[in-house]
C-alpha cells in the first residue's frame, strides 16, 4: 500500500509539472502586419486602444496648419528658390493638392485625410529614396564601403544631347566628357560624405553651380572660398545631392528609378503611379543608351512625384529597418549607418533621415524617432518605439512638433 501511494504521488507531481509547463509557456508575439499590394487594412482607432477624439483633433490640427505658400509648385519656386543665381526651373512642376495625411499604427490605417491617392511632388523626401539606392549598391557589393572615395567608382561621362552631332566652333578645345569628381578636393570625397551632406563638393552640374544653391550672403565667398575638408562641415546642398545621384547611376549602370522599383517599391506593394524624374538637361549616354540622371528633390523641379499611400509604405519599410514581411530588402547595416548622427550635425544621419538626437528636433517625440522631410512640408514620421508611421503633407513646418505631439497623445497609455 505504501508503495502504491508513493507511485500515485509521483505521478501526480509529474502531472502538475506538465500542467505548469503548459500554463507558463511564453506567449508568442503577434506577427507584424504588412499590407498587401493594392489594399491596406483600416482599423477603428478605439479598437486599437487609441483615444479617437484626440486622434481626430490631431488630424484637424494638421489640416488647419496648411502652409500658406501657393499650391502651384512652379509659382512657389519663383517666389523662393527661383530667386537664387541660376535659379530657373529645369524640371517638371505640378500643382499640389490639399493638406493630406495617413496615420499608421502597428501597420494598420487608423486615420486618413485629404487626397492620399494624389501623386504630388514630395521634394526632399526624394533624398531618402536616393540613399536607399546607394544602400542597395552597398548590400550587393557594387560599392565596397561608404569610406571609399566616390571618384574611384565614376568613369568619364558622356552627355547626351538629342539631335546634336557637330560641335560648334566655340566649343573647340573644351572637355567633351563630364568628370564630376576630378578636382583635387572632389577626389577625396567619400560616399559617406555625400550621404551626410558633409562633402563640400565643388563644381557645376546641370547648369547649377554648387555655390548658387542657398548662396552665402557674402557674394565674395561664392567663387573663391577655401574648401572644407570632407566630413567636417555640414551644408544642405541640392547640387551635391544631384552629383551623388549621378555617381550612383554610374555604379548601377541603369536608371535609379528602375533600381528602386524592382528592388524596393514593387516588393513593398507600392503602386504604379509614382514617378522619379530628373531635369530636362540631365541626360547621359550609358552603355549606348540615353539615360536620365534623376534629381534628389524638387529644388529646380523634378524629383519624386508620389501619393501618400506609397510614402506610408516606404515609412513602414524603414520602421522595420529594411524588412518587409520577413524579407530583408535592405540590410540592417544600412539603417544602423543611416540613423547614426553626423558629427557636424547630430540631428542628421544619411539623407534625408532627420534624427531626434537628444530630442532637439522633435522635443515631444522619442529620441529614437526620425523623419524623412521635404519642402512643402512633406513628412514621413517614423517611430519604432510606438509602432507608428505618420505621413503629413502640405503643412507649415513650424507646426511639425505640435502635429507629432498631438498624434502621440492619442496613443494607448498616454495621460
Amino acid at each position: 500500500m505504501r508503495f502504491f501511494l508513493i507511485v500515485c504521488l509521483w505521478l501526480g507531481t509529474l502531472s502538475l509539472q506538465a500542467q505548469s509547463g503548459r500554463t507558463k509557456r511564453p506567449v508568442e508575439a503577434a506577427r507584424p502586419y504588412f499590407p498587401e499590394a493594392g489594399s491596406w487594412q483600416v482599423k477603428d482607432p478605439a479598437s486599437m486602444g487609441m483615444k479617437a477624439a484626440l486622434l481626430q483633433e490631431a488630424v484637424q490640427f494638421a489640416i488647419a496648419s496648411e502652409v500658406k505658400n501657393p499650391r502651384s509648385m512652379e509659382e512657389n519656386h519663383y517666389r523662393t528658390f527661383g530667386k537664387e543665381p541660376f535659379g530657373e526651373g529645369i524640371g517638371p512642376f505640378a500643382d499640389r493638392g490639399a493638406p493630406t495625411g495617413l496615420i499608421i499604427y502597428k501597420g494598420y490605417v487608423v486615420a486618413q485625410w485629404g487626397e492620399p491617392n494624389r501623386c504630388d511632388m514630395t521634394h526632399s523626401v526624394t533624398k531618402s529614396f536616393l540613399a536607399t539606392t546607394v544602400g542597395l549598391a552597398l548590400d550587393k557589393g557594387l560599392i565596397r564601403s561608404v569610406k571609399d572615395t566616390v571618384a574611384s567608382y565614376v568613369p568619364p561621362i558622356e552627355l547626351f544631347t538629342h539631335g546634336e552631332v557637330r560641335r560648334p566652333a566655340e566649343d573647340f578645345g573644351q572637355p567633351q566628357m563630364l568628370y564630376p569628381f576630378a578636382t583635387a578636393h572632389n577626389q577625396t570625397i567619400t560616399w559617406d560624405d555625400m550621404l551626410r551632406q558633409t562633402s563640400d563638393w565643388e563644381g557645376t552640374l546641370w547648369g547649377k553651380p554648387d555655390w548658387a544653391d542657398r548662396p552665402d550672403a557674402d557674394a565674395s565667398k561664392w567663387l573663391n572660398r577655401p574648401r572644407a575638408k570632407p566630413g567636417t562641415t555640414y551644408e544642405y546642398n541640392d547640387v551635391r545631392v544631384n552629383a551623388l545621384a549621378l555617381a550612383a547611376t554610374m555604379v548601377w549602370r541603369k536608371p535609379l528609378p528602375q533600381v528602386l522599383k524592382e528592388q524596393i517599391m514593387d516588393k513593398i506593394g507600392a503602386g504604379n503611379t509614382w514617378q522619379w524624374t530628373g531635369y530636362r538637361n540631365a541626360w547621359i549616354v550609358l552603355d549606348g543608351q540615353p539615360v536620365q540622371s534623376v534629381s534628389g528633390g524638387g529644388h529646380w523641379g523634378g524629383g519624386m512625384f508620389i501619393n501618400a499611400w506609397d510614402m506610408a509604405r516606404f515609412g513602414l519599410f524603414t520602421l522595420h529597418r529594411g524588412n518587409w514581411n520577413g524579407q530583408q530588402l535592405l540590410s540592417e547595416d544600412f539603417f544602423r549607418m543611416a540613423t547614426t548622427p553626423t558629427v557636424p550635425k547630430p540631428d542628421y544621419g544619411f539623407m534625408n533621415f532627420f534624427l531626434n538626437t537628444d530630442r532637439k528636433y522633435l522635443p515631444d517625440a522619442p529620441a529614437t524617432a526620425y523623419c524623412h522631410i521635404g519642402n512643402g512640408t512633406n513628412m514621413i514620421y517614423v517611430d519604432a518605439e510606438n509602432e507608428l508611421v505618420a505621413v503629413v503633407r502640405w503643412f507649415d513646418n513650424k507646426q511639425q512638433n505640435a502635429i507629432v505631439k498631438k498624434i502621440l497623445a492619442a496613443l494607448p497609455g498616454q495621460p
